[in-house]
């Protein structure tokens, strides 16, 4: 029976691993309408993220996701879809501006942060039709105050954790995204990425992820680590979803300088790219350096290979030179550009803190609340550097993305007529540990990160209940080809499993 708006009493929708394409067929056919949806997910929010396994993903939820979801539902009652994200709720990271709510980066300092408008990317998430459920917890500014910081926890929002195994981390920065999309507190979810922040998360959360090629998503209205290597991106249960998202987020942006290159790239439909054959004369390159850290690691790499021969691809084995070496030329751009675009962000925002310098200060201040786990080590490191004008930034600018870029990824997908670069998106999920910190277990992603190229992880596998997952990287604007990729990838191997939100790891005898 089609439903009329309004009219949700009784409906009972189950949102679990709900797709979009499903929650658009199902609103289009009126089995449920949007508001039901919506609610039914801010009911998911308090059942499993509040309360139950206590997620703590989502750091804040949408004071008007209902109304818009009424909105939208009367536009379909009058004949007007606007398209595949019409009446689909969305969580987007603590990091990124959403008017009628706060942007903290997950720090207390930044708790009153009301941005006055939009993000470029939020923006285009309505005119789609988008519901903005909610912002999800992140690692605090992003990962970006101290080397000793664990993934997953702020000062304003706690600690998230993982889905599949609750003492397990997240990984971050985009942690919160991570987590909520894998226990289906919405139906996508936007992250962030300078280096890993999307893939890890992904890959640790069983999910699919993608790392744009900078410029190709705006940045304008997020709080900036790096010009040179920020990108949000999609995250998702499936390439489909993920391919669905960023036909909305992939746009031209005039007033980020790094979005001219897009012009041309911008398709106009990524889904049209979900080809079970597309992996049918691949050549694919797989890079032996990101392995040997884990044996489940190896020996779901091992089975993944052998997947992507069954489907057609042609796989070898690469040595890329000088692998890492492009870390310290990349710390240091890191540093010089985080101190300049947090200040730029700052001042535009009109807020206080309203530099770096007052905002480590401030931190000093509030140490028991902001700083009971790490310092901010990071935070004094770069508010010793200089402008961007100092020829020493200049030079590890130039000196990072050649390494990883010319000399390093597209160097050896060249030399060896390759068209992507695969490896582990990470190792395992590790205990969480707030004294001690991270303890990432391999990866080979960071490569397309510091080269500015674009990296898609979908599942893979498991390690004793944890989820692993393939990275496909390639060359600039080639996100259609990965899509596909990772699609014929995902449909052969149908990887991925739901978490079961165990407490702790049981071992399989």
């Amino acid at each position: 029976m089609k439903r009329t708006v309004g009219d949700d009493s009784g409906v009972q929708v189950d949102v679990v691993e709900l797709g979009v394409a499903d929650a658009q067929r199902k609103m289009s056919s009126g089995a449920f309408t949007a508001r039901a949806l919506t609610q039914a997910y801010l009911d998911r929010i308090a059942a499993i993220d509040r309360a139950g396994p206590t997620l703590n993903a989502v750091i804040e939820t949408s004071t008007t996701a209902l109304a818009e979801a009424d909105a939208l539902d009367l536009e379909r009652a009058q004949g007007r879809v606007r398209g595949r994200l019409h009446g689909i709720p969305v969580l987007v990271k603590d990091n990124i501006d959403v008017f009628g709510m706060v942007n903290s980066a997950g720090s207390l300092a930044l708790a009153d942060n009301h941005p006055a408008r939009d993000a470029f990317l939020v923006a285009r998430l309505r005119e789609a039709g988008a519901i903005l459920l909610g912002k999800t917890n992140l690692s605090e500014w992003a990962n970006f105050r101290s080397k000793h910081s664990t993934s997953g926890w702020s000062s304003r929002g706690g600690q998230t954790r993982n889905a599949y195994v609750l003492d397990r981390n997240p990984c971050g920065s985009s942690a919160g995204t991570g987590t909520a999309i894998a226990a289906s507190l919405a139906t996508v979810g936007v992250g962030t990425e300078t280096n890993g922040s999307i893939i890890c998360p992904s890959s640790l959360s069983g999910l699919v992820g993608l790392k744009p090629t900078v410029g190709l998503v705006s940045r304008r209205g997020i709080i900036p680590i790096s010009i040179s290597q920020d990108t949000a991106g999609p995250m998702g249960r499936t390439v489909a979803d993920v391919a669905a998202l960023l036909d909305v987020l992939a746009a031209v942006d005039h007033e980020d300088p790094a979005s001219g290159g897009a012009a041309l790239h911008v398709e106009r439909d990524y889904t049209t790219h979900l080809d079970a054959d597309a992996l049918a004369g691949a050549r694919l390159a797989l890079a032996r350096k990101s392995l040997g850290f884990n044996a489940d690691v190896d020996a779901a790499m091992t089975r993944a290979v052998q997947a992507l021969t069954e489907a057609g691809a042609v796989v070898v084995d690469v040595k890329i030179d000088g692998y890492g070496s492009w870390r310290d030329a990349e710390n240091d751009v890191l540093l010089y550009e985080f101190k300049d675009g947090l200040d730029a962000y700052l001042k535009n925002a009109g807020i206080r803190p309203g530099s770096l310098a007052e905002l480590i200060a401030w931190n000093d201040a509030h140490r028991d609340a902001a700083m009971p786990w790490f310092g901010q080590d990071l935070f004094a490191a770069a508010q010793a550097k200089g402008p961007l004008t100092e020829p020493a930034y200049l030079e590890a600018r130039v000196n990072a993305r050649r390494l990883a870029g010319r000399e390093g990824l597209f160097a050896v997908l060249d030399a060896n007529g390759c068209d992507a670069l695969i490896g582990p998106a990470g190792g395992p999920a590790w205990l969480t540990d707030l004294l001690v910190g991270d303890h990432f277990g391999g990866g080979g992603a960071g490569i397309s990160a510091v080269a500015g190229s674009p990296s898609i992880t979908v599942p893979m596998g498991d390690s004793h209940g944890l989820p692993l997952g393939l990275a496909f990287m390639g060359r600039p604007y080639r996100e259609a080809q990965l899509i596909g990729y990772a699609y014929a990838f995902e449909q052969a191997t149908r990887a991925r499993q739901p978490p079961k939100y165990l407490p702790h790891l049981h071992f399989r005898h």
